[in-house]
């Protein structure tokens, strides 16, 4: 069974920075594209990052891109998402994803299996 756990989460100063895991179970990232998203309040799931399970090729949002990070301990069988120098408009549940379609597709409708969510919460 495929199932992803999240964690990390929290409240944060703005420039701060927190690192969210996401541990898996029942594949391994060699077999698996990984997507993050984040919802905000009343906004749709907006997609953040993802890697390619075929080439290990990351994609970043504009929002993010040079700030937040991507890497994945396969001995843990644990991808994480490091958020640096963090913005109030960066608050939002933050979930992972997982497809056994090795594309890197930031498009939620693309992914099968998802993490119940964290909250990042960053004050001004």
């Amino acid at each position: 069974e495929v199932q992803l756990v999240e964690s990390g989460g929290g409240l944060v100063q703005a420039g701060g920075s927190l690192r969210l895991s996401c541990a898996a179970s029942g594949f391994t990232f060699d077999d698996y594209a990984i997507g993050w998203f984040r919802q905000a309040p009343g906004q749709g799931r907006e997609g953040v990052s993802c890697r390619s399970s075929r080439d290990g090729r990351t994609y970043y949002a504009d929002s993010v891109k040079g700030r937040f990070t991507v890497s994945i301990d396969n001995a843990k069988n644990t991808v994480y998402l490091q958020m640096n120098s963090l913005r109030p408009e960066d608050t939002a549940v933050y979930y992972c994803a997982a497809d056994p379609n090795p594309a890197c597709m930031v498009v939620t409708a693309f992914y099968d299996y998802w993490g119940q969510g964290t909250q990042v919460t960053v004050s001004s």
